[in-house]
């Protein structure tokens, strides 16, 4: 986390609404987290305790920014945020659908790290972001994790620029079909505990 520049993380995110964070876990790490989830769950918050500082420091920044932006009252604060961790283990044939997470206490960035080998250990499941911007069609994107890579995503919408000011874009995230082999990763979520 020292070496991530969050200045560009940032920027990424206001453009994109998503900001990659390649190579987060070295691919010994990311083995070692996929093997405990496929042998009785494993607890997932070891290999993560090292983000969570950064993360609590950094993410609401970005998220009280964005409620600024966009005319809402709601402010983060670091000492209420709480993370879940939901490891996913998909097969040949298996996927995520499109969905999002929404609720009054969502926080709205998340985290999400792949835990296998794209082309060696699976094929196909590709994590697709879609972004819905008013009047215009859905804009899909591909984003390319490997082996440990990670991504800071917003988790339901975030505020776009565009000639008249700002508004709202209604985002939503997938896995494709696993074409062969198992893909293994990790969501971290946050949400406000009030």
């Amino acid at each position: 986390m020292d070496r991530l520049d969050w200045t560009s993380i940032a920027t990424q995110l206001d453009s994109e609404g998503y900001a990659l964070l390649p190579g987060l876990l070295d691919a010994g790490r990311a083995r070692n987290v996929a093997r405990r989830i496929t042998t009785a769950g494993g607890d997932f918050s070891s290999p993560l305790e090292t983000w969570h500082a950064e993360l609590h420091r950094r993410l609401p920044v970005i998220a009280n920014r964005w409620n600024e932006i966009l005319g809402r009252d709601e402010r983060y604060s670091v000492d209420r945020m709480r993370e879940q961790c939901h490891p996913s283990r998909l097969g040949e044939g298996d996927h995520i659908p499109l969905h999002q997470h929404e609720g009054e206490r969502v926080f709205p960035l998340q985290i999400v790290t792949l835990l296998s080998e794209p082309g060696h250990d699976f094929q196909g499941g590709e994590f697709v972001m879609t972004e819905r911007r008013p009047r215009m069609q859905s804009r899909p994107m591909v984003l390319p994790l490997k082996l440990g890579d990670a991504a800071i995503i917003a988790t339901a919408e975030r505020p776009f620029k565009g000639s008249g000011g700002y508004y709202r874009v209604n985002l939503k995230h997938a896995i494709s079909r696993v074409l062969g082999g198992e893909r293994i990763g990790l969501e971290l979520s946050f949400h406000d505990a009030l």
